[in-house]
């Protein structure tokens, strides 16, 4: 935690591996899960300030293979900016019943395994048919994985050189990336379950509001998995408030000061969906507009979002406030007890 640039609070505490008794460290690895939006989102960001992409670029000027549909049968124009606010229509395979099409077309998440590249992915997601008309509704999706095959294509690189030349290299966050720096650190991941979480082996399954999600840590090892932007780096604490910290304020080595501000503006009314009553979205996760309809103590304009694999982040300008939390049990540390009670402990301290 940093508050006003200076740090507050850092600790590694518990235990990397439980049947390993090998302790968590400052310099743990994690699997960033859906961590790995905001850095996505700042790579897609910095092509649109150079002029590379647009935001109201037609997504299939990019990837001319990505032509979905709506039920009707009629194909509606999908853009930059609706895959980087999660509007464009599509969906994820957990947050559809078991005959859902995402199901059927066996749709990687990114948390999952797979041996589908981008243009297998691509391929299925336009056989499917949208959620609602891109623009009119939100829901939480693939749209940061069509996104990726956008930088791609934009760059004329590999998504892992893509995030290393625009975000990671330029913000030393040397231990992230779409593979594992050092696996003697990688932490061993594990699921919900009583009396203790248990350890996730192979392609586990893990209840998600009433859907299984399956989690596969082993994914990140697998070369002939599509990079996913949307959940699939590995990385530290330490490097992802560098990059958090440089958002709030506004002191980028990759955004500058009026992009960076952007993504803290309303970019997509939700309605509730991103992080319930008095959140919208930004760019790169949710925008806090009204804190006591939220039940919160955090400031309006706060920017927030979250990882499956246990894991929460915000900004809070007003406060001057930068926070990560990184745990290894998927979901209590993204959605259970413990961020709501580090939020609270952190804003009593203030």
């Amino acid at each position: 935690m940093l508050v006003d640039g200076e740090p507050a609070y850092k600790r590694a505490a518990g235990l990397a591996d439980r049947e390993a008794d090998r302790p968590m460290t400052e310099d743990s690895i994690f699997l960033l899960s859906s961590v790995a939006k905001p850095i996505i989102t700042v790579a897609a960001l910095n092509l649109v300030q150079s002029g590379t992409i647009g935001l109201d670029d037609t997504v299939s000027e990019w990837l001319p293979a990505f032509r979905p549909r709506l039920p009707d049968g009629t194909e509606p124009r999908i853009t930059v900016r609706q895959l980087l606010t999660h509007s464009a229509g599509l969906s994820y395979v957990f947050m559809e019943q078991g005959d859902g099409p995402y199901h059927r077309h066996a749709i990687s998440s990114g948390l999952d395994d797979t041996d589908d590249d981008f243009p297998a992915l691509i391929a299925k997601l336009t056989d499917i048919p949208l959620s609602y008309p891109p623009g009119h509704g939100w829901g939480y999706s693939m749209s940061l994985d069509v996104l990726s095959a956008v930088i791609e294509q934009a760059s004329g690189s590999t998504l892992p050189e893509a995030i290393a030349a625009l975000v990671t290299g330029p913000m030393a966050m040397n231990d992230t990336a779409f593979s594992v720096a050092d696996p003697r650190r990688l932490v061993a991941h594990y699921g919900d379950a009583s009396p203790r979480p248990r350890r996730l082996v192979g392609d586990d399954a893990v209840p998600f509001f009433g859907n299984p999600m399956r989690l596969s840590p082993g994914r990140i090892f697998n070369a002939r998995a599509f990079h996913s932007g949307g959940t699939g780096m590995a990385g530290t604490a330490g490097d992802v408030i560098r990059l958090l910290e440089s958002l709030r304020t506004g002191q980028s080595a990759v955004l500058d000061a009026p992009t960076t501000r952007s993504m803290f503006d309303i970019q997509a009314r939700t309605g509730g969906l991103a992080a319930g009553p008095g959140w919208e979205f930004g760019f790169g996760g949710s925008v806090l507009v009204e804190s006591e309809m939220a039940g919160t103590p955090q400031s309006p304009g706060t920017l927030q979002w979250d990882g499956a694999y246990g894991h929460k982040w915000s900004i809070d300008p007003a406060r001057g406030l930068t926070v990560v939390a990184l745990t290894n049990t998927a979901f209590e540390g993204m959605n259970g007890r413990f961020p709501v009670d580090l939020r609270d402990a952190i804003y009593r301290s203030l």
